[in-house]
C-alpha cells in the first residue's frame, strides 16, 4: 500500500499541491502536517511511521518534507527499510523500492556520517578550548562547577555560527533552554543568529 506524507510549516499557505500528487501517484492514505521543519516532535509523522507495514512505499513531495536534517533523514528512511517497507520521493533521485534508489540513499547515508563526525570533531574542539580557557573570567554566576565547560563550549559553537542552536544542544547533550542560560550567564547577546539550520531571528528565547 502507497501511504504518503505531506507537510508545510506554519509560514507557508496549505497542503493541496502536496496531497494532490501524492493522490495521484496512488497514495490510499496521507498524513498531513503543518508544522515547522526544525520542530523536533511530528505527531503526524510519528503516527505513519508506527502504522507503516510490510511492502508499505512511503511516498512524499521532497526530502525536506520529511527530515529536519539530513542525518536526521537518513534516520527516518532507515527505519522505514527495517519495517520492510520502501520510500519514493516525487522530485528527488530517491526511490528505494529499486536498487538505483538504495545506491543513491546509501550516498546520503555517508554524507550524513561525515557531517556527524564534523559535528563531533567541533564539539571536542570547542570543549577543549573552553577548558584552555577555563581561567579566564572566572565561573559564571549561578552554575555548578560542572556546567562551566559546557557554558564554555556553548558560548565558542554559539559565536563560531557553523551550528544551529538546536544542533549545539544535541551535540552538548542540553535542552535549547538551558543552552540559552549558559550564553547568557557568558553574557553571550542572543538576537539574530545565523548559525546553520536557525535561519529565522531569535528574540527573547524562553
Amino acid at each position: 500500500m502507497k501511504v504518503g506524507y505531506a507537510r508545510v510549516s506554519t509560514r507557508e499557505q496549505n497542503l493541496d499541491l502536496q496531497i494532490d500528487a501524492l493522490r495521484k501517484s496512488g497514495c490510499t492514505k496521507v498524513y498531513e502536517e503543518t508544522v515547522s521543519g526544525a520542530k523536533t516532535e511530528r505527531h503526524k509523522l510519528k503516527q505513519m511511521l508506527e502504522e507503516l507495514r510490510a511492502d508499505d512505499v512511503v511516498v512524499i513531495w521532497k526530502l525536506d518534507r520529511l527530515g529536519r536534517s539530513l542525518p536526521h533523514l537518513v534516520e527516518i528512511v532507515q527505519h522505514i527499510m527495517k519495517m520492510g517497507a520502501g520510500l519514493q520521493s516525487l522530485n528527488d533521485p530517491i526511490d528505494t523500492t529499486t536498487a538505483q534508489g538504495r545506491l543513491v540513499f546509501n550516498i546520503f547515508a555517508s554524507l550524513a556520517e561525515f557531517e556527524r563526525d564534523l559535528i563531533k570533531q567541533r564539539t571536542y574542539a570547542g570543549l577543549e578550548a573552553a577548558r584552555s580557557r577555563g581561567r579566564m573570567g572566572g565561573r559564571p554566576k549561578g552554575l555548578p562547577n560542572k556546567a562551566h565547560a559546557t557554558a564554555c563550549a556553548a558560548e565558542i559553537l554559539y559565536k563560531e555560527g557553523k551550528l544551529g542552536v538546536a544542533q549545539i544542544a544535541e551535540q552538548l547533550s542540553i535542552s535549547k533552554n538551558t543552552l540559552y542560560n549558559y550564553l547568557r550567564h557568558r553574557n553571550v547577546p542572543i538576537g539574530s543568529y545565523k548559525g546553520k539550520s536557525d535561519a529565522k531571528t531569535l528574540k527573547n528565547p524562553q
